[in-house]
């Protein structure tokens, strides 16, 4: 079972504002805060992001380096996956893979990819054949 996952931000307040609702939709609550960090849990997991330090904040984030591609949740049901959709969409967040959404993982996987403030790939993916 997964601990945690830490994040650096090098614009902290839209990865906070990004992460804070998104977090918030999937029934994360808020777990701690300090001037340059949060965190939010779920169960035991728990998320945390982090002001990056100064020194690194100009290197981009491209998912296909070496390193983290993408986190991806759990949903309910096809439909949270819609709303969430309907509600990023709304917030001007960047869906990935339009064109085949909600399938882009292939005729059987139902899901959402969204990019966050940082560029970071995130996918919130249906059970399977629920809610069909």
């Amino acid at each position: 079972m997964l601990h945690h996952v830490e994040l650096y931000a090098s614009d902290f307040e839209a990865s906070v504002s990004f992460w804070e609702w998104f977090l918030g939709e999937l029934g994360y609550e808020e777990y701690q805060r300090w001037p340059d960090g949060r965190s939010w849990k779920r169960g035991p997991t728990y998320i945390v992001l982090v002001r990056a330090p100064e020194d690194y904040a100009d290197e981009a984030y491209h998912r296909r380096r070496p390193g983290l591609n993408h986190l991806a949740f759990h949903a309910a049901s096809r439909s949270q996956v819609d709303e969430l959709t309907r509600k990023l969409r709304e917030r001007g967040a960047t869906i990935l893979y339009e064109d085949d959404h909600p399938h882009a993982g292939g005729p059987d996987h139902y899901a959402v990819y969204v990019e966050d403030p940082e560029r970071i790939k995130v996918e919130v993916v249906a059970p399977e054949a629920t809610d069909r």
